[in-house]
């Protein structure tokens, strides 16, 4: 796992066939203002060598996973929170609901992910970023 991104920055493994991961992704990369973020689908490459190092079921975890280098891997609500936190105001007043207890913001967040397709829709193969985007997504 060493080097596979800096340690400055921080990795989004995403859905690359889910409209509202699509959508997230773009809505993270406009905020993006201290160019933190990049992006991999959970079925590239590699998110696979990220999910084999953590051990990670993609069949339990049906969630966004932010890879911080040094620090590890977060899932869900805590994901999502962590990410916000970092995309300047006011969307980084959001982290306050980190004091939501995990498995009450993690009901909200699966219930959403459960009918993310049938309310957001799902793409037939993962995005294909533009040029101008491609240094910002891993294979």
């Amino acid at each position: 796992m060493k080097n596979l991104i800096p340690e400055y920055k921080n990795l989004i493994l995403f859905d690359g066939v889910c409209n509202l991961c699509n959508s997230s992704v773009q809505f993270i990369i406009k905020r993006d203002k201290e160019n933190i973020f990049l992006f991999t689908p959970l079925q590239g490459e590699t998110a696979k060598q990220i999910l084999e190092h953590y051990k990670i079921n993609t069949q339990e975890i049906d969630s966004i996973i932010l890879y911080q280098p040094n620090k590890g891997v977060y899932f869900k609500s805590t994901a999502a929170l962590k990410i916000a936190s970092k995309l300047g105001f006011p969307v980084n007043i959001a982290v306050v609901f980190m004091i939501i207890p995990t498995f009450i913001r993690n009901w909200i967040y699966d219930l959403i992910a459960k009918y993310r397709y049938k309310w957001f829709g799902k793409k037939d193969q993962c995005m294909i970023p533009t040029k101008e985007l491609q240094e910002k997504f891993m294979p």
